[in-house]
């Protein structure tokens, strides 16, 4: 693990700098797929970590072939958070989401009006598609007056839903033509498909739920309603082949229009379901089985790519939305660090829950085989796409997102993407980060490992300071040593958080 620190450390001195607007012309603009993981971490890529105990020869291949960031972070250390700060470039905690996610039956996370990636996207000319977990919220009709909310359990009952209505505010009206996906987490109920803005089949049927592997169950969901022949292992499956289909389709109907597609999977989060190909495939358990078979549900999309010769021109992006939910016993059991030499796991505010795996390939420009150490965040892809496409965002759009797009196009760097960046944990917990320093706003980790938060001792410091390029484990708490620092960090994110807006 100290070569791994080593390496970072060398990549991170580097500073690239952020670009100016760019021109492209429509016929020169990319194909984007942007392929979005659910709780994989740092470690589980042997791109990241040769000592992987899980194969992933395609996401090593892609890594290979493109741009490999080592200081990239979610926004938020869970995902409805990070998935709206993907796709608007805006830190979700400026939303009505203060901290945990969305549930299944919650309303919309996305405001009215709301600029969105895909939306940006299609008014440049882009066919715009999703497959995947949506996590944002939806409209669900009903047949009299009720409301939803944000709790784990529904404000209002489920059985006052008609599925036979339009749903509101999904990804329909987010900019995507077409979407197909799950409403939430694969955990989470109701264990139905959504296409666009109808429900495919009304979850008549009753899902009993199960134990997590680690309670000696077949993979943890909970009990909910379930539509007929829905089956939770066949997700994965499905949406490879159906963005395999779109893309084909696509080329064969729509051969010149750029295309962006947007595949957040439903794995490896759990409920873990490899499929019996997949059993066994790796050393880490069911759960290093199933990434194994995410590497190979990318695989099969770059190969499409391959087959349809649409590689030399299409910006292909994988990342993750946050940390592995990996406990320390599992590492051991398993000799297999899923977040890496990192501190901590998804939901906390220390590196392991927000620090992720992203590669860019894009053969075009991007010269492959390549690593940078810039301080950059998923809500960055907003304003990088833009600036692929020659695009200005609005003053009131992309208000957290830096373009890093000249790392892309091969321009000369005039400073860091970004000068800082705010972090967030499941409990709401914040952090800023500027160069090597890391000050966090409160003392425990913020999310899943305990303590999760610790009142501060009489006299004592009431965050935590770390010096990343000396201490990339966050071993040592400065607060108390560098007061100054603390106090520069400090008023800088309180700074960030009144005016709005990062940039």
């Amino acid at each position: 693990m100290q070569s791994w620190f080593l390496a970072v450390l060398a990549l991170g001195l580097s500073a690239p700098g952020l670009a100016q607007p760019a021109s492209a012309p429509a016929r020169t603009r990319p194909n984007i797929v942007l392929l979005l993981a659910d709780d994989l971490g740092i470690g589980d890529l042997r791109a990241y970590n040769p000592e992987s105990r899980i194969p992933t020869p395609h996401l090593d291949r892609l890594a290979a072939e493109g741009l490999r960031f080592t200081d990239m972070h979610s926004p938020s250390a869970v995902c409805t958070p990070t998935r709206y700060g993907l796709l608007t470039g805006r830190y979700a905690w400026r939303s009505r989401l203060k901290s945990g996610v969305l549930w299944g039956w919650s309303p919309p996370l996305l405001e009215a009006g709301r600029m969105t990636l895909p939306a940006l996207l299609r008014e440049q000319g882009y066919a715009t598609a999703g497959f995947g977990k949506w996590h944002l919220g939806l409209g669900w009709a009903t047949r009299e007056p009720a409301a939803f909310g944000d709790g784990s359990k529904p404000a209002a009952d489920p059985q006052l839903v008609d599925y036979g209505r339009n749903l509101s505010g999904g990804p329909h009206t987010a900019g995507f033509d077409y979407y197909l996906g799950i409403p939430a987490s694969l955990d989470m109920e109701p264990y139905v498909w959504i296409e666009n803005d109808r429900c495919v089949a009304a979850p008549t049927e009753w899902c009993p739920g199960d134990k997590h592997q680690r309670q000696g169950g077949g993979g943890f969901y909970r009990a909910g309603p379930i539509a007929p022949g829905f089956r939770l292992e066949e997700v994965l499956p499905e949406l490879t082949r159906r963005t395999v289909r779109y893309l084909e389709d696509h080329v064969r109907k729509q051969p010149r229009q750029p295309f962006f597609v947007y595949v957040p999977l439903s794995s490896p989060h759990d409920p873990w379901l490899p499929t019996p190909e997949f059993v066994g495939r790796s050393a880490a358990g069911p759960r290093g089985d199933f990434v194994a078979q995410t590497d190979a549900s990318v695989g099969q999309i770059l190969e499409t790519l391959d087959r349809l010769a649409l590689e030399e021109n299409t910006l292909v992006v994988f990342t993750s939305d946050n940390g592995a939910h990996w406990l320390p016993g599992e590492v051991e059991q398993y000799h297999h660090a899923a977040n890496g030499p990192w501190r901590g796991q998804k939901a906390d505010i220390h590196e392991g829950g927000h620090r992720v795996p992203c590669i860019v390939r894009w053969p075009a420009r991007v010269k492959g085989g390549t690593a940078t150490g810039q301080l950059a965040c998923l809500t960055d892809f907003v304003a990088t796409f833009a600036e692929v496409c020659g695009v200005r965002l609005a003053e009131d759009a992309a208000e957290d997102s830096f373009s890093f797009a000249h790392l892309l196009l091969g321009k000369a760097p005039s400073g860091p993407v970004r000068q800082s960046l705010v972090l967030h944990s499941a409990q709401g917990m914040f952090a800023l980060r500027r160069g090597g320093w890391k000050w966090i706003e409160g003392l425990g980790s913020g999310g899943f490992t305990a303590p999760a938060k610790i009142a501060p001792a009489a006299g004592g410091p009431v965050g935590q300071l770390y010096d990343l390029y000396r201490d990339p484990a966050e071993r040592e708490n400065l607060a108390a040593a560098e007061p100054e620092i603390v106090a520069r960090l400090q008023a800088e994110l309180a700074e960030i958080q009144r005016r709005g807006r990062s940039r």
